[in-house]
């Protein structure tokens, strides 16, 4: 079973989810490949 390592507020989680898709937004803009970022962003939502 997974157990998480760190635990986050809704707050912490909200801010990091914002920073991966301005992340995956100018990853896209430059034409590059955005699967790890959309990796994490499953795991964090």
């Amino acid at each position: 079973m997974f157990k998480p390592k760190y635990r986050f507020t809704y707050e912490e989680v909200r801010i990091i989810v914002m920073a991966l898709v301005e992340l995956k937004n100018s990853l896209l803009a430059e034409g590059r490949y955005t699967d790890p970022v959309d990796e994490l962003l499953i795991r964090f939502l």
